[in-house]
């Protein structure tokens, strides 16, 4: 489980630390950086994907990403007072993400190219990465250390090169990730490869999951929600029948879900409501009926991963569905690590009754993301890998 998330650099988001909980709730008003955070936390999960490049570009390059604002808050800017005009940066510019667990920690930095003649030299490089042992970063817990091309491992008392010749686009947990004298990174790689997003499902009338399709056991709900329907029977047949027949009665008394086994192999979805002389179709459903479905496919998998993020999960489900919804979210927390980003008042009130729940209340200061009522002695110990 994660313990800290941190972030350094990144739009809005000038330094950031975060405790973290089974349950974590991140709320606040629209432009506090809620989704800035968001996209850090899967910018860190496209490390193991050897995609965070690609991601960078699409999100308009690197440098379009840095925090624009000064590079350190004076006093009086920390007080509410009009800011002074500051000086050039002093420290290279760089993007970093990390973050904590029980077992292991991970830290990245990225940064601008050496000037060059490449038709790629606008790409990020890849300047830093670091995993140690325990929940915080220590020169004597460093396990693995990336500088440049450089990676070595530590070996007994002292270090061994595991490669010279890192390409400055690919992270460490590409070539050393299968390494045996490395079992630190597989684990890391596999874990952040299991990381789940789930982000605006698709519901207009063409959206898959209305859709008849080809039905296979399957454990693990697709982030866009095409084999719905397969994804519910698996919940039926291996996972927790009783939980998702309950979740369907929670938020629809009186209905219920069947899953139709066409010819030819393929699964429609099916619900019966109460007083309807017959059951609906995928097609038929709300926008916010399907959105609900498809959320409790997601959320009752039989193969709970590590983590697992929700953004935003209330779009165009009605208020009366949300303290269901928060309740499913809730009962799921017990199985995975939640990360929930949401602005919906009855949801938010739903998580935050729940004792474990971390709300996290994001708000702006001169243009900067920080955590409401979060000075510097609340945060958890964190320091970057220098």
């Amino acid at each position: 489980m994660l313990k800290t998330l941190a972030v350094g650099n990144y739009r809005s988001i000038n330094r950031l630390v975060l405790p973290l909980e089974r349950l974590n709730l991140i709320t606040g008003p629209n432009g506090s950086g809620k989704s800035n955070l968001y996209r850090a936390l899967r910018l860190l999960a496209e490390t193991a994907q050897g995609g965070v490049v690609n991601a960078l570009a699409r999100e308009g390059g690197l440098e379009s990403t840095f925090w624009a604002g000064p590079e350190r808050l004076s006093r009086r800017m920390r007080n509410g007072d009009v800011p002074v005009q500051g000086g050039p940066r002093q420290a290279p510019m760089r993007l970093r993400l990390g973050f904590a667990g029980e077992d292991f920690g991970y830290a990245i930095s990225l940064g601008l190219p050496e000037p060059s003649r490449s038709a790629f030299a606008l790409d990020p490089q890849i300047k830093r990465e670091s995993i140690w042992a325990g929940p915080s970063y220590r020169p004597a817990s460093l396990l693995v250390d990336r500088a440049g091309a450089l990676v070595r491992r530590r070996e007994g008392r002292g270090w061994k090169v595991a490669t010279q010749h890192l390409p400055s686009f690919d992270s460490l947990f590409d070539p050393i990730g299968k390494d045996p004298g490395c079992p630190e990174v597989f684990h890391l790689r596999e874990t952040l490869r299991g990381w789940r997003f789930y982000d605006h499902f698709r519901s207009d009338a063409e959206a898959p999951a209305r859709q008849p399709q080809l039905g296979t056991r399957t454990p693990v709900l697709h982030h866009d929600g095409r084999d719905l329907a397969a994804a519910l029977q698996t919940i039926r047949e291996i996972g927790d029948g009783e939980a998702l027949d309950e979740a369907i009665a929670d938020a629809f008394p009186g209905a219920r879900l069947r899953i139709d086994a066409q010819a030819g192999g393929r699964f429609a979805v099916e619900l019966h409501q109460e007083g309807l002389l017959r059951p609906l179709s995928a097609a038929e459903l709300s926008d916010g009926t399907l959105r609900y479905l498809l959320l409790v496919a997601a959320l009752l998998t039989p193969r709970p991963p590590a983590l697992m993020v929700l953004n935003e999960p209330e779009t165009s489900l009605h208020p009366d569905l949300l303290p269901a919804l928060g309740r499913l979210i809730v009962a799921a927390s017990a199985h995975t690590q939640v990360w929930v980003v949401s602005h919906a008042s009855r949801l938010i009130a739903t998580l935050e009754r729940h004792p474990g729940c971390n709300a996290i209340h994001l708000e702006k200061t001169l243009g900067q993301t920080a955590v409401g009522g979060q000075g510097l002695l609340d945060e958890p110990p964190w320091h970057w890998p220098d």
